[in-house]
């Protein structure tokens, strides 16, 4: 049917996104879902920033990607990585264009919200063992009383081994627990406000309850778990101080809904973006210019330490292959183009009053596009310039990407940031693009397959630019 002349003023004139279903073939709909069956496969077995790095290495060498080595020549359409600390991973595949052209770069982080375990964390209290945690970037302590965890990460024993430790994935397994008051004896915790009815120091996750031996000594029934895993892991107490244990949920990654079109899991915050930037960069062959995938540690806590990426690590790659043709790396920084590839908070009708509705992201209108990120008056942020905004709508339009624009939240609701502002700092060209979630920060978060689709053709249209 013909549109009539408002209708086509309209689509001409007029922001006005739709669901991407209305403008995808069956056949893009089915390659979505296929290609989510794959970062459910991810999610399930990259559950900490360490196993993520491990999973993504794996998929880059089946790939055929190869071990970064400082000093090498690399020539047009060589992949390959950089693997940092075991912690955050950089994908690169070298284009045909000079390096002093710029780089194209993805950058997602593959950290979560969870709960680490003190330095010394085992204790027993009235015959119940207890590991003591400190939560990790930003959660609501009430969400994690009562739901399966497990337990993973590494123990760095004093004869230099790494011992790797996963209780809870397998059908199997023991899970461990953070237990909660009965609504019959919780009057008093029901007054405290809903931030403060877990504490942090309540977070105490129950591991055990039966003694080592039948006759009644102290702290029997700590020194059983430590017995237990002493015979499965070969470490003692005290090696707790050099490990990283994470108590994360220990469900698996799930479709959601009837017609089976979003996806339920832990850790979509940031892996729904991370994974779209590595497979782009997996299927990225003879690129014009050098493209980066950088999967980066620590961001929900401020993205310091040398695994995240208000570190240099980013940096001193670009500085190698820059040297790699002789120039300096602030050359190529100054001319290189980064997406940052992180979630923003989609719209959710039972919560309207924190969104503004013409700048929300929702669910199933594709990837979100944000021109700056940040808390109240664009705190903490880098604003993206009308120049670069105007090239990569350019190429999201050009390339038939779903996007839509996003904003977290009301101004004065709250914000959060990215890691845009230390690519930024590095005077390279940024801008937030990342798929919506529901219940972010949660242990159980929802996303669109059809936006996490868009996410990786927005990623791979990136990576093919011709200028």
């Amino acid at each position: 049917m013909e549109k009539t002349e408002w209708e086509a003023l309209k689509e001409q004139l007029l922001y006005t996104p739709k669901h991407a279903a209305y403008t995808m073939t069956d056949e893009e709909i089915e390659a979505a879902d296929d290609f989510c069956e794959g970062y459910k496969d991810f999610l399930n077995k990259g559950k900490t920033e360490r196993e993520a790095t491990d999973e993504i290495i794996s998929l880059a060498k089946a790939n055929g990607f190869i071990e970064f080595i400082p000093g090498e020549k690399y020539t047009a359409g060589e992949k390959i990585y950089y693997n940092n600390r075991g912690k955050s991973v950089i994908l690169c595949v070298i284009g045909k264009k000079s390096i002093l052209n710029g780089v194209k770069i993805a950058a997602a982080h593959i950290d979560s919200p969870r709960l680490d375990l003190k330095p010394n964390p085992l204790y027993e209290d009235n015959e119940l063992a207890y590991f003591d945690t400190h939560y990790y970037g930003g959660i609501k302590k009430y969400q994690w009383p009562t739901i399966p965890l497990a337990l993973h990460g590494v123990v760095a024993l004093k004869d230099g081994s790494v011992v790797p430790v996963v209780i809870g994935e397998e059908e199997d397994d023991p899970k461990f627990v953070v237990t909660d008051l009965l609504p019959h004896l919780g009057a008093e915790q029901s007054k405290r406000t809903l931030g403060e009815g877990i504490k942090g120091e309540d977070l105490n996750v129950l591991i055990g309850s039966r003694p080592f031996a039948k006759d009644d000594c102290s702290e029997s029934v700590k020194l059983n778990m430590m017995k237990i895993l002493y015979e499965k892991y070969g470490f003692v107490e005290a090696d707790f101080l050099s490990a990283e244990l994470e108590i994360v949920p220990a469900f698996k990654a799930c479709d959601i809904g009837l017609d089976r079109s979003l996806i339920g899991s832990y850790g979509h915050d940031d892996r729904v973006c991370a994974y779209p930037a590595v497979m782009a960069a997996l299927d990225a062959e003879d690129p014009e210019f050098t493209v980066l995938s950088v999967l980066t540690d620590k961001e929900e806590i401020g993205s310091d330490g040398n695994t995240g990426l208000n570190s240099s690590y980013m940096k001193y790659f670009i500085n190698y292959l820059a040297a790699m043709e002789g120039y300096d790396g602030y050359e190529v920084l100054r001319r290189s183009e980064c997406l940052s590839a992180d979630v923003t908070a989609a719209f959710d009708p039972i919560y309207p009053e924190v969104m503004e509705k013409k700048n929300a992201a929702f669910c199933n209108k594709g990837v979100a596009v944000m021109k700056y990120t940040g808390a109240r008056g664009k705190s903490g942020t880098s604003d993206a310039s009308a120049e670069f905004m105007g090239k990569v709508r350019a190429m999201l339009d050009g390339a038939d990407v779903i996007w839509q624009v996003g904003e977290l939240g009301k101004v004065d609701a709250g914000g959060g940031g990215t890691v845009a502002k230390y690519v930024a700092n590095l005077d390279v060209d940024v801008v937030d693009i990342g798929v919506p979630v529901l219940s972010m920060h949660s242990p159980f978060e929802t996303v669109s397959k059809l936006d996490v689709y868009m996410a990786y053709r927005a990623f791979s249209s990136f990576f093919k630019m011709k200028k």
